[in-house]
């Protein structure tokens, strides 16, 4: 018969320091230009996360636990925010976001199926499918091509009798005008749900991101700022809207008790709710149609670790989004972007559109780059009414979404991420100039 031995914290100790010595094996291999692949994202990972997955896993944190509250701490502590509810991703944290706001909780002012919320038709999906999953209508604006945001005139011309609400993402870490956004959605009586998701460590007017919401959302997926593999959280400073948010992720329960616990509340078999028995088991008694979607403490064992670089992090995509900016200055055909006025973004990549007027294509200079092993991405769904997704949807258009269009026939994106190094952003540089040199020639 086996017999388990049970492992001692000096054995625990042991395990860990023999961690740290197998991640060493790992050295980073010379850059060779036009071999070694220059990605547009992707996570940088140390031997403190190798060691903190792995001391995750010798204490078997395998559901939402200790860590996840303190890394709801931690992060609330790092953005400034008072309320922090960790998620599977950030997908998940949009979606919970966007239903929050149509919580019975919030009686009159509650979003009801037909009601519009204004978002940007240039972007990724998952800011405007929680809008059409809980039966409102999108109203689409347009974006500036040097910010890639939308502005504040175009929302205020969007604003119509059944507008109730503002979900709108930050581009590629560069800030739209939040601090008006919020004071115009004030005016209005809109609620305002900030998607951070590209922007963590981004600030506008001295202020991070992430803070003007009525709730904000981030994603830890590897291409983010920080990562925990997959995950994603919910932000906000009103106690209501976090309680709204906490019963959606927690299957729509009343009780706000840990799953584990019994009785902290002191209230457990004294409630009286719907048409249900009187003291009828309050970690049974559902509020909302809600859902599973919390994340582990493994997944935030990493996120706490990764949290550490956060600042390292920030200020190497700003460098390494300048040295571009700097190196591309000036090249014929290219329109290159600007940091939003008054801001200080923390990039999530660098945008370049191809002029009208340019001897080559997008598609041409994307191949180019591309047989370099130069990693580029659209920006995301370009115009969202041109895909199939949405072709039967209902939604409005406010104005007109020419720049949209021309994201999505001219634009494309490089990498900025922590992992690119100057001798890579060096290459990037030259072969852009290379190849807009050899076709104007």
């Amino acid at each position: 018969m086996r017999t388990v031995e049970i492992v001692s914290g000096a054995d625990k100790d042991t395990i860990l320091d023999s961690v740290r010595t197998y991640h060493q094996q790992f050295e980073q291999k010379p850059f060779i230009p036009g071999s070694t692949p220059i990605l547009v994202s992707g996570a940088v990972l140390n031997e403190d996360d190798r060691v903190a997955l792995v001391e995750a896993a010798l204490d078997l944190r395998i559901a939402a636990g200790t860590f996840a509250r303190r890394f709801e701490s931690a992060f609330g502590k790092a953005v400034g925010v008072r309320k922090v509810h960790l998620t599977n991703s950030g997908s998940s944290a949009n979606l919970l976001a966007l239903t929050a706001l149509t919580s019975p909780l919030l009686e009159d002012r509650r979003l009801r199926p037909g009601d519009e919320v204004i978002t940007v038709a240039a972007g990724f999906p998952t800011t405007v499918n929680p809008i059409l999953q809980n039966g409102l209508v999108p109203v689409f604006v347009d974006i500036d091509l040097t910010t890639h945001n939308t502005t504040l005139d175009r929302i205020e011309a969007a604003i119509g009798p059944k507008t109730r609400a503002v979900m709108i993402a930050h581009a590629l870490g560069n800030p739209y005008p939040i601090a008006e956004v919020r004071q115009l959605c004030d005016e209005h009586e809109l609620f305002l749900v900030e998607d951070n998701c590209d922007a963590v460590g981004t600030t506008y007017q001295g202020r991070n991101t992430g803070t003007f919401g009525d709730l904000a959302t981030v994603s830890f997926y590897p291409a983010h700022h920080i990562t925990m593999g997959e995950g994603g959280c919910v932000m906000t400073d009103n106690v209501v809207l976090a309680r709204i948010v906490e019963s959606l992720r927690d299957w729509g329960r009343d009780c706000w008790c840990e799953p584990g616990e019994d009785d902290r509340c002191h209230l457990r078999f004294q409630q009286s709710m719907g048409t249900l028995p009187q003291g009828y088991d309050h970690k049974y008694i559902f509020s909302h149609v809600g859902y599973n979607l919390k994340a582990t403490d493994s997944q935030a064992a990493l996120g706490l670790s990764q949290l550490k670089r956060l600042p390292e992090f920030t200020a190497t995509r700003r460098h390494n989004w300048r040295r571009l900016r700097d190196g591309l200055a000036g090249t014929e055909g290219l329109m290159l972007p600007e940091p939003a006025p008054g801001s200080d973004p923390s990039w999530f990549g660098f945008p370049i559109t191809v002029g009208q007027d340019a001897p080559f294509s997008r598609r041409d200079l994307v191949n180019f780059l591309e047989l370099r092993r130069i990693g580029t991405r659209l920006l995301f769904a370009g115009n969202l009414t041109r895909h199939p997704a949405y072709a039967d949807r209902e939604y409005r258009v406010a104005g007109d979404l020419k720049n949209s269009d021309i994201v999505t026939e001219r634009t494309f994106w490089v990498g900025v991420y922590p992992g690119i190094t100057d001798e890579m952003t060096d290459y990037v540089v030259s072969s852009i100039r290379e190849f807009v040199k050899g076709a104007a020639g």
